[in-house]
Protein backbone atom coordinates (compact mmCIF):
# COMPACT_ATOMS: atom_id res chain seq x y z
CA UNK A 1 0.00 0.00 0.00
CA UNK A 2 1.05 3.57 -0.63
CA UNK A 3 -0.42 7.03 -0.53
CA UNK A 4 -0.44 8.88 -3.85
CA UNK A 5 -1.98 12.34 -4.39
CA UNK A 6 -4.25 11.94 -1.39
CA UNK A 7 -5.45 8.45 -2.39
CA UNK A 8 -4.80 5.14 -0.69
CA UNK A 9 -3.41 2.81 -3.33
CA UNK A 10 -2.46 -0.81 -3.73
CA UNK A 11 0.88 -2.03 -4.96
CA UNK A 12 -0.23 -1.61 -8.57
CA UNK A 13 -1.17 2.03 -7.97
CA UNK A 14 -4.92 1.47 -8.16
CA UNK A 15 -7.12 3.24 -5.62
CA UNK A 16 -8.37 1.01 -2.79
CA UNK A 17 -10.04 3.39 -0.34
CA UNK A 18 -10.79 6.67 -2.07
CA UNK A 19 -9.57 10.01 -0.77
CA UNK A 20 -7.45 9.99 2.35
CA UNK A 21 -9.27 11.58 5.29
CA UNK A 22 -6.07 11.63 7.34
CA UNK A 23 -2.53 11.89 5.99
CA UNK A 24 0.63 11.76 8.10
CA UNK A 25 3.55 12.72 5.89
CA UNK A 26 7.16 12.26 6.99
CA UNK A 27 6.48 13.19 10.62
CA UNK A 28 9.32 13.42 13.11
CA UNK A 29 8.32 14.27 16.68
CA UNK A 30 9.22 13.63 20.30
CA UNK A 31 9.69 15.16 23.71
CA UNK A 32 12.45 17.73 24.05
CA UNK A 33 15.72 16.22 22.89
CA UNK A 34 14.17 12.73 22.77
CA UNK A 35 12.99 11.89 19.25
CA UNK A 36 10.25 9.24 19.26
CA UNK A 37 8.88 9.28 15.70
CA UNK A 38 11.18 9.26 12.70
CA UNK A 39 9.84 10.15 9.25
CA UNK A 40 6.50 8.41 9.83
CA UNK A 41 3.97 8.37 7.00
CA UNK A 42 0.55 6.77 6.94
CA UNK A 43 -2.90 7.46 5.58
CA UNK A 44 -6.45 6.50 6.52
CA UNK A 45 -9.00 6.55 3.75
CA UNK A 46 -12.38 8.18 4.13
CA UNK A 47 -14.48 5.67 6.08
CA UNK A 48 -11.66 3.21 6.80
CA UNK A 49 -10.76 1.47 10.05
CA UNK A 50 -6.98 1.27 10.36
CA UNK A 51 -4.99 -0.24 13.22
CA UNK A 52 -1.55 0.93 14.33
CA UNK A 53 0.39 -1.91 15.94
CA UNK A 54 3.69 -1.99 17.78
CA UNK A 55 5.43 -2.89 21.02
CA UNK A 56 5.35 -0.67 24.10
CA UNK A 57 7.45 2.42 23.50
CA UNK A 58 7.25 2.18 19.70
CA UNK A 59 5.67 5.64 19.49
CA UNK A 60 2.03 4.76 18.87
CA UNK A 61 0.54 7.05 21.52
CA UNK A 62 2.99 9.78 20.54
CA UNK A 63 1.68 9.66 16.98
CA UNK A 64 -1.93 9.93 18.12
CA UNK A 65 -1.06 12.90 20.33
CA UNK A 66 0.65 14.60 17.39
CA UNK A 67 -2.39 14.04 15.17
CA UNK A 68 -4.70 15.45 17.86
CA UNK A 69 -2.56 18.56 18.26
CA UNK A 70 -1.36 17.72 21.77
CA UNK A 71 2.27 17.40 20.63
CA UNK A 72 4.26 19.60 18.27
CA UNK A 73 5.70 18.12 15.08
CA UNK A 74 9.38 18.78 14.41
CA UNK A 75 9.25 17.90 10.71
CA UNK A 76 6.65 16.70 8.25
CA UNK A 77 2.94 17.41 7.98
CA UNK A 78 -0.40 16.10 9.21
CA UNK A 79 -3.36 16.78 6.91
CA UNK A 80 -7.03 16.22 7.57
CA UNK A 81 -9.39 16.51 4.61
CA UNK A 82 -6.47 17.98 2.71
CA UNK A 83 -5.80 20.76 5.23
CA UNK A 84 -2.59 20.92 7.29
CA UNK A 85 -3.27 20.65 11.02
CA UNK A 86 0.11 21.94 12.16
CA UNK A 87 -0.12 24.83 14.58
CA UNK A 88 -3.91 24.71 14.85
CA UNK A 89 -3.94 23.51 18.46
CA UNK A 90 -5.80 20.63 20.10
CA UNK A 91 -9.03 22.56 20.74
CA UNK A 92 -9.37 23.71 17.13
CA UNK A 93 -8.54 20.25 15.79
CA UNK A 94 -11.23 18.74 18.05
CA UNK A 95 -13.77 21.29 16.85
CA UNK A 96 -12.85 20.49 13.27
CA UNK A 97 -13.82 16.88 13.85
CA UNK A 98 -10.88 14.80 15.12
CA UNK A 99 -11.75 13.16 18.45
CA UNK A 100 -9.14 11.41 20.60
CA UNK A 101 -9.92 8.82 23.26
CA UNK A 102 -6.59 8.71 25.13
CA UNK A 103 -5.02 5.75 26.85
CA UNK A 104 -6.31 5.63 30.41
CA UNK A 105 -9.74 6.76 29.20
CA UNK A 106 -9.47 10.44 30.19
CA UNK A 107 -12.89 10.71 31.85
CA UNK A 108 -13.79 13.01 34.75
CA UNK A 109 -14.38 10.53 37.60
CA UNK A 110 -16.16 12.95 39.94
CA UNK A 111 -18.64 14.03 37.28
CA UNK A 112 -21.66 11.93 36.46
CA UNK A 113 -21.85 9.83 33.33
CA UNK A 114 -24.35 12.27 31.88
CA UNK A 115 -22.11 15.24 32.67
CA UNK A 116 -19.15 13.57 30.97
CA UNK A 117 -21.22 12.93 27.86
CA UNK A 118 -22.52 16.51 27.80
CA UNK A 119 -18.93 17.77 27.84
CA UNK A 120 -18.43 15.97 24.56
CA UNK A 121 -21.60 17.47 23.13
CA UNK A 122 -20.27 20.92 24.01
CA UNK A 123 -17.40 20.50 21.54
CA UNK A 124 -19.94 20.13 18.73
CA UNK A 125 -22.28 22.90 19.90
CA UNK A 126 -21.75 25.07 16.81
CA UNK A 127 -21.15 22.26 14.33
CA UNK A 128 -23.21 22.47 11.14
CA UNK A 129 -21.14 20.48 8.64
CA UNK A 130 -21.71 16.96 9.93
CA UNK A 131 -24.33 14.67 11.41
CA UNK A 132 -24.99 15.22 15.10
CA UNK A 133 -24.49 12.22 17.36
CA UNK A 134 -27.31 12.04 19.88
CA UNK A 135 -27.39 10.75 23.44
CA UNK A 136 -29.86 8.10 22.30
CA UNK A 137 -27.30 6.80 19.79
CA UNK A 138 -24.62 6.51 22.48
CA UNK A 139 -26.96 4.77 24.92
CA UNK A 140 -28.12 2.36 22.23
CA UNK A 141 -24.47 1.55 21.54
CA UNK A 142 -23.68 1.23 25.27
CA UNK A 143 -26.95 0.19 26.98
CA UNK A 144 -25.13 -0.52 30.27
CA UNK A 145 -24.91 3.25 30.78
CA UNK A 146 -28.58 4.02 30.19
CA UNK A 147 -29.81 3.60 33.76
CA UNK A 148 -26.71 5.10 35.40
CA UNK A 149 -26.45 8.58 33.90
CA UNK A 150 -26.60 10.23 37.34
CA UNK A 151 -23.83 8.08 38.85
CA UNK A 152 -20.27 9.33 39.16
CA UNK A 153 -18.17 7.99 36.29
CA UNK A 154 -15.41 7.01 38.73
CA UNK A 155 -17.65 4.36 40.32
CA UNK A 156 -17.87 2.36 37.10
CA UNK A 157 -15.89 -0.70 36.08
CA UNK A 158 -12.99 -0.30 33.69
CA UNK A 159 -15.06 -1.46 30.74
CA UNK A 160 -17.90 0.91 31.57
CA UNK A 161 -15.46 3.81 31.97
CA UNK A 162 -14.17 3.02 28.49
CA UNK A 163 -17.74 3.20 27.24
CA UNK A 164 -18.07 6.66 28.79
CA UNK A 165 -14.79 7.79 27.23
CA UNK A 166 -15.80 6.63 23.75
CA UNK A 167 -19.34 7.94 24.22
CA UNK A 168 -18.00 11.36 25.21
CA UNK A 169 -15.83 11.45 22.07
CA UNK A 170 -18.82 10.43 19.94
CA UNK A 171 -20.99 13.17 21.45
CA UNK A 172 -18.59 15.63 19.82
CA UNK A 173 -19.98 14.36 16.49
CA UNK A 174 -16.51 13.60 15.10
CA UNK A 175 -15.52 13.14 11.50
CA UNK A 176 -12.56 11.03 12.59
CA UNK A 177 -11.90 8.96 15.72
CA UNK A 178 -8.52 8.24 17.32
CA UNK A 179 -8.55 5.41 19.88
CA UNK A 180 -5.53 4.72 22.08
CA UNK A 181 -5.60 1.18 23.54
CA UNK A 182 -9.41 0.94 23.94
CA UNK A 183 -9.20 -2.61 25.33
CA UNK A 184 -6.63 -1.85 28.06
CA UNK A 185 -7.70 -3.25 31.42
CA UNK A 186 -10.68 -5.11 30.01
CA UNK A 187 -11.38 -8.75 30.74
CA UNK A 188 -10.71 -10.92 27.65
CA UNK A 189 -14.41 -11.65 27.27
CA UNK A 190 -15.09 -7.90 26.91
CA UNK A 191 -12.35 -7.13 24.39
CA UNK A 192 -14.23 -8.61 21.43
CA UNK A 193 -17.37 -6.76 22.49
CA UNK A 194 -15.60 -3.41 22.78
CA UNK A 195 -13.86 -3.72 19.42
CA UNK A 196 -17.10 -4.89 17.77
CA UNK A 197 -18.80 -1.77 19.14
CA UNK A 198 -16.05 0.35 17.59
CA UNK A 199 -16.67 -1.30 14.23
CA UNK A 200 -20.39 -0.62 14.73
CA UNK A 201 -19.63 3.07 15.31
CA UNK A 202 -17.67 3.16 12.07
CA UNK A 203 -20.45 1.41 10.18
CA UNK A 204 -23.26 3.58 11.57
CA UNK A 205 -21.50 6.95 11.27
CA UNK A 206 -19.25 6.31 8.28
CA UNK A 207 -16.27 7.97 9.96
CA UNK A 208 -12.58 7.12 9.71
CA UNK A 209 -11.01 5.36 12.68
CA UNK A 210 -7.36 4.95 13.65
CA UNK A 211 -6.84 2.49 16.52
CA UNK A 212 -3.75 1.86 18.59
CA UNK A 213 -4.22 -1.58 20.08
CA UNK A 214 -2.15 -4.29 21.80
CA UNK A 215 -4.68 -7.03 21.11
CA UNK A 216 -3.28 -7.73 17.66
CA UNK A 217 -5.58 -10.52 16.54
CA UNK A 218 -8.85 -8.84 17.51
CA UNK A 219 -7.76 -5.42 16.20
CA UNK A 220 -6.85 -6.83 12.81
CA UNK A 221 -10.18 -8.66 12.62
CA UNK A 222 -12.15 -5.39 12.71
CA UNK A 223 -9.74 -3.35 10.57
CA UNK A 224 -9.42 -2.72 6.85
CA UNK A 225 -5.68 -2.07 6.94
CA UNK A 226 -2.86 -1.86 9.45
CA UNK A 227 0.57 -0.36 10.01
CA UNK A 228 3.31 -1.71 12.26
CA UNK A 229 5.42 0.86 14.12
CA UNK A 230 8.78 -0.23 15.50
CA UNK A 231 11.23 2.08 17.28
CA UNK A 232 9.47 5.11 15.86
CA UNK A 233 9.41 3.94 12.24
CA UNK A 234 6.80 2.23 10.06
CA UNK A 235 8.17 -1.22 9.23
CA UNK A 236 5.13 -2.93 7.70
CA UNK A 237 1.76 -1.98 6.22
CA UNK A 238 -0.97 -3.73 4.30
CA UNK A 239 -4.50 -5.15 4.37
CA UNK A 240 -5.43 -6.36 7.83
CA UNK A 241 -6.33 -9.82 6.54
CA UNK A 242 -2.90 -10.18 4.94
CA UNK A 243 -1.05 -9.14 8.08
CA UNK A 244 -3.22 -11.40 10.21
CA UNK A 245 -2.04 -14.39 8.18
CA UNK A 246 1.58 -13.28 7.77
CA UNK A 247 3.84 -15.90 9.43
CA UNK A 248 6.45 -13.31 10.47
CA UNK A 249 4.10 -10.66 11.86
CA UNK A 250 4.68 -11.68 15.50
CA UNK A 251 8.41 -11.24 15.10
CA UNK A 252 7.93 -7.51 14.60
CA UNK A 253 6.89 -6.97 18.22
Amino acid sequence: MAQVDGRITGGDGTSSAGAAALEVVGVTAGYGAHTVLRDVSLAVGDGEVVTLLGHNGAGKSTLLRAIAGALDVERGDIRFAGVSQLGRGAARIAQDGIALVPQGRGIFPTLSIGENLRLGAGVARNVTDRTRVTLDFVLELFPALADRLHEDAGTLSGGQQQMVAIGTALMASPKFLLLDEPSTGLAPVLVQTMLAQIRSVHRELGIGVLIVEQNIHEALRISDRAYVLRLGEIVREGPASTLLDAPDIWGLF
